[in-house]
């Protein structure tokens, strides 16, 4: 496994030190890989998000109500 070296806070390391103790993780290292998982997890989330709602939408979105409707009505026309 590739080896990275990054800065932290010490409020951050004092957390995955906390992490370990309290037998939560059996190291820090399996603490940060699932961070970052939960990191990556977020961020293809968030971009399948920006892709959906990238149809002109307001930036709150479109409620399921709306987009039903549209689905109905495209049924409807196409049928």
């Amino acid at each position: 496994m590739p080896m990275v070296t990054v800065s932290i806070s010490p409020q951050q390391a004092a957390g995955i030190r906390a992490a370990v103790d309290n037998g939560g993780y059996a190291s820090s290292s399996e603490v940060v890989r699932e961070a970052l998982r939960l990191w990556d997890s977020t961020r293809k989330l968030n971009e399948f998000r920006d892709d959906v709602l990238d149809d002109g939408a307001p930036s709150g979105g479109r409620c399921v109500a709306d987009m039903f409707a549209d689905h109905e009505a495209e049924r409807r026309r196409s049928a």
